[in-house]
């Protein structure tokens, strides 16, 4: 098994769209105005938005995005505008953690984890 895709709700389509590719995710599918598809730069994953009438109350979903050269990814789309709520920094899970939040208030997290994603040292063997 592996995880394809993360869906996330919008309430507009037409605005949520270009933050994402803002963000580096290609658009594949468009089927405004309730859904869009965008493929990863990196692997195979892919990513959509789903139109919503409201958004989910709560702490709702939270994404994550690897990056590998994280902390010039940052600098890069914050001259492309884009607004973080926390800056990269380290995390005593041993990753290196930037976070914002898209259009509609979805929580993103782009990430360096490196070996520590799949083997960190509380691992179980």
């Amino acid at each position: 098994m592996n995880l394809n895709q993360i869906t996330v709700p919008s309430l507009d389509l037409t605005i949520s769209i270009p933050f994402y590719q803002k963000l580096g995710l290609t658009l594949i599918v468009k089927s405004l105005p309730h859904y869009a598809r965008f493929e990863c730069p990196d692997g195979a994953a892919t990513f959509s938005i789903h139109q919503v009438q409201e958004l989910p109350i709560g702490g709702g979903i939270v994404a994550y995005f690897e990056c590998e050269d994280l902390d010039n990814y940052v600098d890069e789309l914050k001259d492309k505008g884009i607004v973080f709520d926390e800056y990269p920094t380290d995390k005593n899970w041993l990753w290196r953690e930037a976070r914002l939040k898209d259009l509609d208030g979805n929580q993103l997290i782009l990430y360096y984890g490196g070996k520590n994603r799949l083997n960190p040292p509380w691992r179980i063997p």
